[in-house]
């Protein structure tokens, strides 16, 4: 390892060599208060930025050990200090040059408070500092030329002044707003809290007393600024809980079983789905719905038109179809409304016991959610190959024990199968549930259940080994993330957009790495896809999201396993055998 002057030297050597000769610099470098490590060199000022990392002992650090005490605590104080970080980065990097020259950034985020490579926190061994802890921060340089030149004096300055500034300002406890770092650390673990208590009460997911839900727009998921209503709960429904931290909370507590969620047009139905939806993830203090938590195994379901299906047993929902068709093993190219959404359904079902299902009806397949009894009428069963969703979500809870909020507007036969109803005027909401049970009683509808005794078996899928292929050309693997919605895996283009639980440019990366460690690790044409997922989410729980890569990365975000498998059944390559 060699210090600070030494990489100054070398770096006022190097101006105006060729770009590839920053190569030389990959290594450690002692600096008066951390280790700078360089782990990967970028070989053309255009390509993706260099790869760093800082490692700050816990002797300067010095940060409290009660801030990271608990895993909900470490996570949530490791996702303090990146924002801190990144706040420390736009005060102190500037243009140097060409292409991304200059550029010192951390890993993207949102709203969300999730588990990232970006920041580890180092734990003391020596007993006079036991109760603090030291900080391992990563991030990306763009080591600055002119053209394709070395511009060798302001890497020095980069790298030599800039980065430990940036170090000082907001990886030393010392620096940092230490009521707003325990404001960010307790709110997550309260969080975190109110998300175990769920269960015990019965609940699936719970709305606090002045969350602010309406967003600023649809692509600025902060929350609104001026004329937002503050959320209070129906009476019937309200639920108290004594937090850790905070104490005192209450709010609606939605009930297992089926919900549904009423009311007209642009009055809050769809915005509070939302907020449940991602309620499954901790929200940063601020964001107005840091006490809206949901059953961490919810999942939103919607009709995607156009999607592949490889091999689901969707006959629960789809059977009987002309020319006689299988749909115990169904293969299609290009699915329709109705038969993604099926799709989707049973495949969330078949990695992992789903607690709660989330469905709006404007994202939904409205053949596959209903069948009105003029319908039912007019074209005979045995001539409609659909089950409506209608009388499969009684059994999806009765032999699942998959509770369903669902947004309806445009149905009331749903009155007769929910359990709870809650209707939203003017972003408030109210329980209407006996209000709905009457109306429901006077105006009876008389339609058919076309359900059946039962929902049906989740069959187990083997994925085909040579199906999921990373490679391209002369590249053993090759993916590449291009926003929230999209991944490229070997030659293929897959399309996540449809899989809104997918929050952060973190976790796609996260999930295409594992995809290429599952097929390499644990496909072997034997194994189930839960099976697989059940055994690589165990190895990433253990040691972590640094084994998906063959060097340590600060961009993987934490992902669930249903998005993991939503990737690899968006695959238009997939083959499977049943089990």
């Amino acid at each position: 390892m060699t210090n600070k002057e030494s990489l100054k030297r070398h770096l006022l050597q190097l101006d105006n060599r060729g770009y590839k000769a920053y190569k030389e610099i990959q290594g450690s470098y002692n600096f008066d208060e951390f280790t700078l490590i360089i782990d990967y060199v970028q070989g053309d000022p255009f390509a993706s930025p260099s790869k760093f990392r800082v490692i700050v002992p816990p002797e300067i650090a010095r940060i409290p050990h009660e801030l990271f005490k608990s895993r909900s605590r470490e996570i949530a104080l490791r996702d303090y200090l990146t924002r801190q970080f990144d706040k420390a980065t736009y005060s102190n990097s500037s243009k140097r040059g060409t292409g991304k020259s200059g550029l010192i950034a951390v890993t993207r985020f949102g709203q969300e408070v999730l588990e990232r490579t970006a920041a580890f926190i180092i734990s003391s061994t020596a007993s006079d500092i036991a109760d603090l802890g030291g900080v391992e921060q990563r991030f990306v340089v763009g080591l600055p030329a002119g053209g394709r030149s070395i511009l060798g004096q302001q890497a020095a300055e980069m790298l030599c002044e800039d980065i430990p500034r940036i170090v000082s300002q907001s990886l030393k406890y010392s620096s940092l707003n230490a009521a707003e770092c325990r404001r960010h650390v307790e709110t997550v673990e309260d969080a975190d809290w109110l998300r175990q208590q769920l269960a015990e009460k019965q609940l699936v997911g719970f709305v606090a007393d002045g969350s602010i839900l309406p967003r600023r727009s649809g692509v600025d998921n902060r929350p609104l600024l001026n004329d937002a209503v503050a959320f209070v709960s129906p009476p019937s429904l309200k639920v108290e809980f004594n937090c850790p931290n905070r104490g005192e909370i209450s709010g609606m507590g939605i009930p297992a079983g089926i919900t549904l969620i009423v009311g007209g047009g642009y009055h809050g139905k769809s915005t509070l789905l939302r907020a449940i939806e991602l309620g499954v993830y901790n929200q940063i203090p601020g964001d107005g719905r840091e006490f809206v938590v949901a059953n961490s195994a919810a999942v939103k379901i919607r009709a995607e038109d156009g999607r592949s299906v490889a091999g689901v047993d969707i006959s629960p929902f789809i059977a009987g179809l002309p020319q006689g068709r299988d749909t115990a093993q169904f293969y299609t190219e290009n699915a329709s409304g109705s038969t993604s959404q099926a799709a989707n359904i049973i495949e969330a079902l078949e990695v992992g016991r789903m607690p709660v299902l989330l469905v709006d009806e404007d994202r939904a397949a409205t053949n596959f959610m209903i069948r009105d009894r003029r319908m039912q009428e007019l074209v005979a069963k045995d001539k409609e190959p659909i089950t409506p969703f209608i009388d499969k979500v009684k059994q999806l809870y009765t032999d699942c024990g998959v509770s369903t909020i669902l947004v309806m507007g445009g149905s009331g036969d749903y009155f007769d199968v929910a359990d709870t109803v809650i209707s939203m005027d003017n972003f408030q909401a109210y329980n209407v549930t006996e209000k709905a049970k009457e109306i429901a009683k006077k105006y009876s509808i008389s339609r058919a259940a076309e359900g059946g005794g039962s929902f049906g078996e989740i069959t187990q899928r083997v994925p085909i080994p040579a199906s999921l292929d990373p490679s391209r050309g002369r590249r053993d693997v090759r993916v590449k993330v291009r926003n929230v919605d999209e991944l490229a895996f070997g030659t293929e283009d897959v399309d996540l957009g449809a899989i809104e639980q997918i929050v952060d440019s973190g976790q796609l990366r996260a999930i295409a790495a594992t995809m290429v460690y599952a097929k390499q690790q644990y496909m072997d044409g034997k194994r189930t896809l839960s099976e697989i997922i059940d055994l690589v989410m165990a190895d990433i729980d253990g040691r972590g999201m640094d084994i998906l890569s063959s060097f340590p990365e600060g961009d993987f975000a934490m992902f669930r396993r249903f998005e993991l498998a939503a990737a690899i059944n968006r695959l238009r390559s997939l083959s499977v055998v049943a089990k």
